[in-house]
């Protein structure tokens, strides 16, 4: 493991593991794998009043898949749909290209060094991919 890669606040973010576990009755659930790595994360969501009140999460994978379940998390509980989707666009173009967390998505800069690392941008979009296809699912 680099130390630029795996720094400690992305180490504290994976081992704090905000929304670990399965939900009782998600209104949506999602599994997706990444067939590279092995990498695996269930997305469980429970939606009220269009907003998403409740997530969790499984993860079968590296730490940067278990910190980034954990930050849509943190950070999406009581978000609309649409508001969560400027996140998944704010990760996307962060792995993409390097460009910088919005102010009002800094909980992303965590993964600021991963761009440089274009073999584990996947495990950090994995669970973004999942949150994707689970607000596809709600509408």
């Amino acid at each position: 493991m680099t130390a630029a890669l795996y720094h400690a606040a992305l180490v504290s973010r994976a081992k704090t593991a905000t929304g670990k576990g399965r939900l009782a009755q998600p209104t949506v659930s999602i599994t997706l794998d990444n067939p590279l790595c092995g990498d695996r994360v269930t997305l469980d969501i429970v939606t009220r009043d269009h907003l998403l009140q409740e997530i969790g999460h499984q993860v079968r994978g590296c730490l940067l898949c278990e910190a980034a379940a954990a930050t849509i998390a943190e950070a999406g509980q009581h978000q609309s749909p649409e508001t969560l989707r400027e996140l998944i666009l704010a990760a996307r173009a962060m792995m993409a290209d390097g460009t910088p967390a919005p102010a009002d998505w800094s909980t992303l800069e965590v993964f600021t060094p991963v761009h440089d690392s274009k073999s584990r941008r996947d495990c950090v979009l994995l669970p973004f991919m999942a949150l994707e296809k689970a607000l596809d699912q709600i509408g």
